[in-house]
């Protein structure tokens, strides 16, 4: 068994991740939007940092439960989510 404490927190984080990103994106309605300004590309950096700690945090999850979780779920692709943290 793993620590189902640690696996909760971590998935705490992602999903506090998840929702920084829907937040940051709510105003944007076209690539302008990010492309058209200094702001705007702050603000796509910043998604990006979102998905990369997603990424990372999926690997530390996985590891925490020593592979037990994520292979409940085989119709998600964990490779190309926990891929994220390449640049």
């Amino acid at each position: 068994m793993y620590d189902l404490n640690l696996a909760m927190h971590v998935l705490e984080q992602i999903h506090t991740s998840t929702q920084i990103i829907l937040d940051r994106f709510e105003p944007v309605s076209s690539v302008n939007d990010f492309t058209s300004s200094p702001a705007g590309m702050e603000k796509l950096d910043s998604i990006c940092m979102q998905l990369i700690a997603i990424g990372e945090s999926l690997k530390n999850l996985d590891k925490i439960t020593r592979g037990e979780l994520l292979k409940q779920y085989p119709q998600i692709d964990w490779r190309k989510a926990k891929g994220l943290t390449e640049p």
